[in-house]
């Protein structure tokens, strides 16, 4: 399959896809941690959303695609639209913060692809859009702890959960403030890259 993975720079999801032998990129405005900058976009992905486009990797190698995606993973920013920033709302809708993020989330619900899954918390998109298809945790997926997760769904299954453990906490919301706590909340926990690659392939 032809995989698009939006708005990750962990490449967790992408390796994951590639691991089943798929042809998947990640792709971001900032350059990837995963340490494999050849399978990387790193730009805009609004006009990469459609397929039938041409891009270059991180590596500087030259790639198209012809047609569609067969799939799209989207991890749309969710800094203007969880309900963890609520006591921002009212500045962010103000000064059309929160309009730009919902906006920006919509453009992966239109996106001309057969097969799309988003992901966000909880937070805003339930009301302005709908409500997600499912909600995950990563204790479902061998991660012992808590952070609820939305996903919605166009002709893709509902995650399964394949190993389902104790020791629940909230280890990222506790993190310290800092430079590197946005980016480390925001990556996809192994298991639930690993179960997006199981479950969703081939179908």
């Amino acid at each position: 399959m032809k995989v698009l993975v939006a708005c990750e720079e962990s490449q967790r999801v992408c390796i994951a896809f590639r691991e089943r032998g798929h042809n998947a990129f990640s792709c971001d405005i900032e350059p990837c941690s995963g340490g494999h900058p050849e399978w990387h976009i790193m730009q805009d992905v609004l006009p990469l959303l459609n397929g039938r486009c041409s891009f270059k990797t991180m590596d500087g190698i030259e790639h198209s695609i012809d047609g569609k995606w067969d799939l799209i993973v989207a991890f749309p920013p969710c800094t203007h639209l969880a309900v963890s920033g609520a006591r921002y709302f009212e500045q962010k809708r103000k000064d059309g913060r929160q309009q730009q993020g919902v906006d920006f989330f919509m453009e992966f619900i239109k996106a001309d692809c057969e097969k799309i899954a988003i992901e966000n918390p909880i937070g805003i998109m339930s009301t302005y859009y709908r409500k997600p298809d499912q909600i995950i945790q990563p204790w479902m997926f061998g991660h012992g702890e808590t952070k609820a997760t939305c996903l919605w769904l166009k002709n893709l299954p509902k995650l399964e959960p394949t190993n389902i453990v104790d020791g629940r906490e909230q280890r990222i919301w506790k993190m310290p403030p800092g430079p590197e706590r946005a980016k480390e909340r925001s990556k996809t926990f192994p298991g639930i890259a690993k179960a997006m690659a199981s479950q969703w392939s081939d179908i």
